[in-house]
């Protein structure tokens, strides 16, 4: 929390560009570390069979932020400065810092060990930051120019050599030994693919609605702010629901509302705004499949991890949920810049590609949660430490995880 707000206060403060950037990569880091520590505090928070519903409000508290931030960020944006969109997270870090250091309980793995692995770090980094960088370029290069097929090789290799890495290590930035668990695997590969819909969803939205149909900042952060509400609304309820009927049963109506979202867009957006019939009924539709969902996919991909590896697989989902995020972007801004380059080319066409994205997204998470186990089969996890304290002597490991205490 310090980290982020020292970081925004330097965003506000930057005299150019160069700086901005800087501040927003130690944002980001802060960032890093604040969202699956407090994914992790929920997690051991809670009894086992609670850990839906705590997640799934857990979701519900991001999304009235997400539901206030574009209208919020708008104001400020229109009225005063796009400085004070950074200065605004001052006081709410200072509160934060005051509560949480009173309040929060703290969780610490029982054998840490010392620090991951930082040449992972560099590999990783670099890894997805050309192949972001090779999907944003084609809009200069074009899809068929060798430049941005090179560097995807590239990145693709140092992909590989991080998980070769982590595979080596005696200390890796990502414990592979977490994908043993097929809750963990599945729903990790899951949120990568709705992660990507998701982001693409957010931002063509927002670009259709500036670019096509004409809304200024402020008229679009409203139209939009429609959806995180009816999330924040319905999710705990949803979160309870799992806890019943298990993560798995939810996500079958949940990747297909998501898809039914796009595809109402794909097949009723015209260029002339029709708020009410057209946007606000892919709103409710890709709303709902958020809450039905983003927490159960969190909740059940660590759920039948140890209690002192919840940090580890929390921080690990979130991970995944960047890159699935950086790829839609990335994607967007790839289809959309394309589009705009060429005057030939109907304004629809480029988000039409990007709806489709989006209802294959949906859809790709319906097929994935086959593979995730049925209801309460994922406290059975395979998913163990990597290995036992020095001290303690060696034993076969229970694949039975015991409860979560209360």
């Amino acid at each position: 929390m310090v980290v982020f707000t020292v970081a925004s206060m330097l965003c506000g403060l930057a005299p150019g560009p160069a700086l901005l950037v800087v501040a927003r990569v130690l944002q980001a880091v802060g960032a890093a570390a604040l969202v699956p520590a407090s994914l992790a505090l929920v997690l051991q928070s809670f009894p086992r069979e609670r850990i839906p519903a705590a997640v799934a409000i857990w979701g519900a508290i991001g999304a009235v932020a997400g539901a206030a931030g574009p209208t919020l960020g708008a104001l400020v944006v229109e009225n005063l400065d796009w400085r004070w969109a950074f200065f605004v997270n001052l006081p709410v870090g200072m509160v934060s810092f005051a509560l949480g250091s009173k309040v929060l309980p703290e969780g610490r793995e029982r054998n840490p060990g010392p620090l991951p692995d930082p040449f992972g770090v560099v590999l990783l980094v670099a890894g997805m930051s050309l192949a972001a960088f090779a999907i944003v370029r084609t809009e200069r290069w074009g899809w068929l120019d060798p430049r941005p097929a090179s560097t995807m090789v590239v990145a693709i290799a140092l992909l590989g050599a991080f998980v070769w890495r982590c595979a080596t290590v005696a200390h890796p930035l990502l414990d592979l030994e977490l994908f043993r668990a097929p809750a963990f695997r599945w729903a990790n590969l899951a949120t990568v693919l709705f992660a990507v819909g998701f982001n693409a969803m957010f931002l063509g939205n927002v670009l259709f609605l500036t670019q096509v149909w004409g809304y200024s900042i402020l008229r679009a952060g409203g139209a939009i702010a429609v959806g995180p509400s009816i999330v924040a609304v319905t999710a705990p309820f949803l979160g309870r629901l799992a806890g019943r009927v298990g993560q798995r049963t939810l996500l079958i109506p949940g990747g297909m509302i998501w898809a039914a979202g796009g595809l109402h867009l794909l097949v009723r957006a015209t260029t002339q705004p029709h708020y009410l019939a057209h946007f606000l009924p892919t709103t409710c539709l890709t709303a709902l499949g958020v809450a039905f969902i983003l927490p159960q996919l969190s909740s059940v991909a660590v759920q039948g991890l140890p209690p002192d590896r919840f940090g580890a697989g929390s921080a690990v989902t979130q991970s995944m949920r960047n890159l699935g995020g950086t790829l839609g972007v990335s994607l967007v801004v790839a289809i959309t810049a394309a589009a705009a380059a060429s005057a030939s080319d109907d304004p629809l066409n480029a988000f039409h590609r990007v709806w489709l994205l989006v209802a294959s997204c949906g859809a790709a998470v319906t097929l994935l949660r086959i593979r995730l186990p049925r209801r309460n089969a994922a406290i059975h996890s395979t998913a163990l430490p990597r290995s036992a304290p020095p001290s303690a002597p060696a034993a076969t490991p229970d694949p039975v995880i015991k409860e979560v205490p209360a």
